[in-house]
């Protein structure tokens, strides 16, 4: 029942962000790789471009780029950026490693958080060349709204 009431709560959120910012559209849901002018990295390292199994656009506009992201249990991500700064959104996440452009281990999370604390949102910067691998017996599943505009003052 407490995790039905989380994600009520989350929906009714994400709803309300979605109306106050002006940006419910309708979205054309298409892979788009987005990269910002000043990315590090190279467009073929887009997350929707290098890992399209993994990344599905589900609303993009000029303001934002929202990504929904699952990672099969046992499933390794392929190697991917993300160029622009973003609001994770996590509504399941347990053990994981997150594996870097050299096959070096960036990350590794052996347990996973409690219950209780999800879902759980998250401030990201711009994130460079990874791969995620989930360790978990569940789908690693997240919402990414990645910010085209940072400082466009919306």
């Amino acid at each position: 029942m407490k995790q039905l009431a989380y994600v009520i709560a989350g929906a009714v959120l994400a709803s309300c962000l979605f109306l106050a910012a002006g940006w419910l559209t309708i979205p054309t849901y298409k892979a788009v790789t987005t990269t910002s002018p000043d990315c590090a990295w190279p467009a073929s390292l887009d997350a929707v471009a290098a890992a399209p199994k993994n990344h599905r656009v589900v609303l993009e506009n000029v303001h934002v780029r929202v990504l929904e992201v699952t990672v099969q249990p046992g499933e390794r991500e392929s190697l991917h950026a993300h160029c622009m700064p973003s609001v994770m959104y996590l509504m399941h996440e347990g053990p994981y490693k997150d594996y870097g452009p050299n096959g070096e281990l960036l990350e590794e999370v052996a347990e996973a958080a409690p219950v209780d604390k999800f879902p759980m949102t998250l401030w990201l910067e711009p994130q460079g060349p990874h791969a995620v691998e989930n360790l978990d017996s569940q789908p690693v599943r997240l919402l990414r709204v990645e910010l085209k505009n940072p400082r466009s003052g919306i």
